[in-house]
């Protein structure tokens, strides 16, 4: 597959939030205001782009050559908290600001599924480590796409007249749907 395919259809076709469903609890967590929405989509770029080479590597070098591939999911955990660890210690260092706002979503990267899903996917597609590093980039833009559209509506519906019953959370959950029926026009493109 090449690599134009691999872009297009993890941020648009696969979207790995509005196709795939992965990633949605900081999707609706974070999405109140664009700027923290920003924030926490790169942050999750940053993981999901270094994890992505990381778990290529220890798949490709470690874990078929030993023969140990049932401690796959285990040791992407691990790869994964890891570099959260340090994403949250540069951020805390270089934006407090930011770092209050994402607040308890940033040590959540860990357990974002969206994730772990990008690497075992990487895996399970036989991708090479080009086409790795373009799938998890890809997925990364994606998931921003996902989060600034989705804040950007949000922000609008605040001083929007919704009714009461739909205000809040039931309003964001009708969008995303909606957004993610958008989504399927992509379908057939790659």
């Amino acid at each position: 597959m090449s690599i134009m395919a691999i872009l297009v259809s993890t941020i648009f076709v696969n979207n790995y939030v509005f196709a795939r469903f992965l990633g949605i609890c900081p999707f609706l967590g974070i999405s109140n205001k664009m700027e923290t929405a920003a924030g926490m989509g790169v942050a999750v770029t940053f993981v999901i782009t270094l994890s992505s080479i990381i778990t290529y590597f220890i798949q490709t070098y470690i874990l078929d050559v030993l023969g140990l591939d049932y401690l796959q999911t285990i040791v992407f955990i691990l790869v994964i908290a890891s570099l959260v660890q340090f994403v949250e210690l540069v951020v805390k260092k270089i934006s407090p600001a930011l770092y209050n706002a994402l607040g308890v979503y940033l040590p959540l990267i860990t357990t974002n599924c969206i994730v772990l899903g990008v690497a075992i996917l990487n895996i399970k597609e036989g991708y090479n480590l080009t086409q790795t590093i373009f799938n998890g980039i890809g997925a990364s833009i994606g998931f921003v796409l996902a989060l600034v559209l989705i804040s950007s509506i949000r922000e609008k519906l605040q001083i929007a007249d919704v009714p009461e019953a739909l205000e809040g959370f039931p309003i964001a959950l009708i969008t995303a749907g909606l957004i993610s029926i958008a989504f399927l026009g992509f379908g057939g493109l790659v």
